[in-house]
């Protein structure tokens, strides 16, 4: 019985120390690179590329189990990748649950993917049942990226801001870690806990994710509805403290009712155009130009869901549709990386884009703008100021 005991005990643990191997096996599964032909890239577009503050404004490597300080030769985003696209500002989703299933049209809060995700990835207990837990993690793997001597800034206040683009500005190699929620269910039902992960660093609130929540109705959830009355708090709230509201994956009446009642630019970090790419989670005309008419930006993504193809070409008819549209001034790059999508392009070939942009005619000034100065714009306009001590200052 004792050596049956032993077997058992040896295997257990054999599974436990093999489970951050098949979680790596499935993430390497989920997010390829499209196969395409290779870009050819002029000086002129090298060196503008080179010039360029760029941002984009939504990935999920935090999700994976990856070291993100060495070039991985899976996945679409990690430190030396994110160096070589020159990015100026990378935007880190975090996602907390994920129902079994996921789908574009119709989700329950059912069965979540990422508690067993989250144990076979040996994340620490606190996240295996906790989805508050699980925001707090991933938060911190920025905060041990920065011990481990990675060049990444948390981007809190406008000062931490202004400081990543002025030692940009003299050769330094420095990369600001913008922090967004992907879906207040991370809150439970409580938005009193929401200040908790603004001291975390967030700084970007997605309202929901898969399905709907407390807060409002998801764009692929069962009911699809607004803003509950505790949704119109959370705003609220957020907006005081200085958060931007992503509408990525709200329904058509959440986007609504928050462009209504919002006092602040609204921002959408990864989404498609209905208009090119008809689908339930991408952007009516109307809801562009409402976005737009906020002061805010609209990330367009790489993913098939979002542009309806898999290549850089159907990224820039959903960009060309746009500028028509609703101008310039409010377009903004939101890859989706490293969100169980494919792409055509990772971290480390921004150059493609910047390369497709000046092919299409943009001017430097458009692709400035495009490539990361609109989004610096609404930092700029939004950030939280900071008090004496560099911690940030909530708004009155």
């Amino acid at each position: 019985m004792k050596k049956i005991g032993l077997i058992v005990a040896l295997l257990l643990v054999a599974g436990w120390l093999l489970l951050p191997y098949y979680a790596q096996r499935t993430a390497m599964r989920m997010n390829p690179i499209t196969p395409g032909t290779p870009m050819e890239t002029s000086g002129a577009s090298r060196e503008l590329h080179q010039s360029l503050l760029i941002v984009d404004l939504h990935a999920d490597p935090l999700l994976w189990h990856r070291d993100l300080l060495r070039d991985n030769a899976w996945g679409h985003v990690d430190l030396p990748r994110l160096i070589a696209g020159n990015i100026a500002i990378q935007g880190f989703g975090v996602v907390t649950g994920s129902p079994a299933g996921q789908n574009f049209t119709a989700n329950r809060d059912t069965r979540d993917r990422i508690t067993l995700l989250s144990f076979a990835q040996h994340w620490p207990p606190y996240t295996w049942f906790s989805r508050t837990g699980r925001a707090r993690y991933q938060a911190r793997q920025i905060d041990r990226l920065i011990a481990a001597g990675a060049p990444l800034i948390k981007l809190e206040t406008k000062t931490d801001l202004e400081t990543l683009l002025t030692r940009r500005a003299n050769g330094q190699t420095l990369i600001g870690a913008l922090l967004g929620l992907e879906g207040a269910h991370a809150l439970g039902d409580r938005a009193d806990i929401l200040p908790s992960l603004f001291d975390e660093g967030y700084r970007m609130l997605g309202l929901t994710h898969f399905f709907d929540n407390a807060f409002a109705g998801s764009a692929h959830g069962v009911n699809k509805g607004g803003l509950t009355p505790s949704g119109v708090e959370l705003v609220a709230l957020a907006e005081r403290l200085g958060m931007l509201i992503d509408l990525a994956h709200a329904s058509p009446k959440t986007i609504e009712q928050v462009s209504a009642i919002s006092t602040r630019p609204l921002l959408v970090s990864h989404t498609g155009l209905n208009a090119t790419c008809p689908g339930p989670r991408n952007l009516s005309d109307r809801q562009l130009r409402s976005i737009a008419a906020s002061g805010g930006v609209i990330g367009i993504a790489l993913f098939p869901g979002a542009i309806c193809g898999d290549s850089l070409d159907h990224f820039f008819l959903a960009v060309a549709y746009a500028a028509q549209l609703i101008g310039e001034d409010h377009i903004a790059l939101g890859s989706d990386f490293d969100g169980a999508v494919s792409t055509p392009i990772d971290a480390g070939q921004w150059i493609a884009v910047t390369q497709g942009l000046i092919d299409r005619g943009y001017s430097k000034t458009a692709i400035r703008k495009i490539m990361g100065g609109n989004v610096i714009r609404l930092l700029r306009q939004t950030l939280p100021e900071g008090t004496g001590d560099g911690h940030p200052q909530a708004e009155s």
